[in-house]
């Protein structure tokens, strides 16, 4: 019969053995990299502004993810991004609206393999949730990102799809009042709303195309998981 030192000793070697597997997983599993997001309704707006939008706009968004490192199910997507076009029933984000049933165009990195490029998929999705329940199209066409200072980022995805955006400045607060309306669509590790230089998705499948600018209506961040 075991003594209890040995027993104890064993239990110690097996929760050890667990937390190191845990601990591998985890860094196995890691993916970390840069995104940016752009709404139809203003982000960061005085309350006159927010509210006068409701079931007005905001019911289109583009959700882009560029990947710095990492892989997603055990796939590496090191330097590949995804974007997901979105056209929903409501404004988005906004108390007392349902904007379900949404729509979404996915594009998805021409670079990577078909492996990869379901692993992206499959990563946007579990990101993005409800929105991206109805994939009316997936593209492969070829995606670029760049940011080019703090808040300032271009992202495009093939011909039909561009994001552009610039930090805040003094000139974009219109009544001094302003304040964050709504929150990012997706989990992220850092996040701010910046300026809206160019928000366009000219592609089919939602029945609907949009070319935006001039509005406090997207966000920047990071995500690590």
């Amino acid at each position: 019969m075991k003594s209890l030192k040995g027993m104890l000793l064993s239990g110690v070697l097996v929760l050890c053995g667990s937390a190191y597997a845990h601990a591998m997983d985890l860094r196995n599993s890691t993916i970390s990299g840069s995104y940016v997001e752009t709404r139809s309704a203003e982000v960061f707006a005085g309350p006159c502004v927010a509210n006068s939008e409701v079931n007005l706009v905001g019911d289109e968004a583009i959700l882009a993810w560029h990947v710095s490192q990492g892989s997603w199910q055990g796939v590496p997507l090191d330097g590949l991004g995804v974007a997901a076009a979105v056209k929903a029933k409501g404004t988005i984000g906004a108390p007392d609206t349902n904007p379900y049933p949404a729509k979404a165009v996915l594009l998805v990195d021409e670079r990577g393999t078909p492996e990869q490029r379901q692993a992206l998929l499959n990563f946007a999705h579990t990101r993005a949730g409800r929105l991206l329940d109805e994939i009316v199209a997936v593209e492969a066409v070829p995606i670029q990102y760049q940011e080019r200072e703090h808040g300032a980022v271009l992202f495009t995805a093939g011909n039909n799809l561009r994001v552009e955006t610039r930090a805040m400045q003094q000139g974009d607060h219109l009544c001094g009042n302003e304040g964050l309306c709504y929150l990012p669509l997706t989990s992220l590790s850092h996040s701010m709303p910046v300026f809206t230089l160019m928000e366009r998705f000219t592609g089919q499948g939602l029945g609907a195309t949009w070319s935006i600018s001039g509005k406090s209506s997207s966000f920047v961040g990071n995500f690590r998981e």
